[in-house]
């Protein structure tokens, strides 16, 4: 099973990332790759503990959280398209950014998973995770969005 934990498959999606451009258009969904970049900054740095962030389960996901991630995290199976995104995550600007500067920081949390310790993350729906569990979903998560741009 392929994680953020291991050195290669950083380095194959930091690759991958390097590959994107303005002109890239989204193959599904909504956002352009500019708000791709910045939602997943925004999400990494959430992982990561970096910034101001509430750890708190949602109701449901106490319910059904551990279900489904078992369900997504099972195999090498990628995400599927247009699953729903959390409404903290999501970036309403539409306007487009200078890439380099966002791809840069979405890059330097990739590698900042080489330290990884948040002891303090409980994902908003899965609740709390193994570094194992944070690996896999990462790396799913990461890939899912490069997908959606072709990359």
């Amino acid at each position: 099973m392929k994680t953020i934990f291991d050195e290669a498959v950083r380095a194959e999606l930091i690759a991958r990332i390097q590959l994107l451009s303005p002109s890239h258009q989204p193959v599904w969904g909504k956002m352009n790759v500019s708000q791709m970049l910045q939602h997943n900054t925004y999400w990494n740095c959430w992982i990561l503990g970096q910034g101001t962030h509430t750890y708190k389960q949602a109701f449901l996901g106490k319910v059904f959280g551990k279900i489904a991630l078992r369900k997504m995290i099972k195999d090498e199976q990628p995400f599927d398209k247009n699953i729903p995104t959390s409404a903290q995550f999501k970036v309403t600007n539409t306007t487009a950014t200078n890439l380099e500067p966002e791809k840069a920081s979405w890059v330097a949390l990739l590698k900042a998973y080489q330290q990884y310790s948040n002891p303090r993350f409980i994902h908003d729906f899965f609740g709390k995770m193994t570094k194992e569990e944070i690996g896999v979903l990462v790396y799913k998560h990461t890939d899912h969005h490069l997908r959606q741009f072709g990359v």
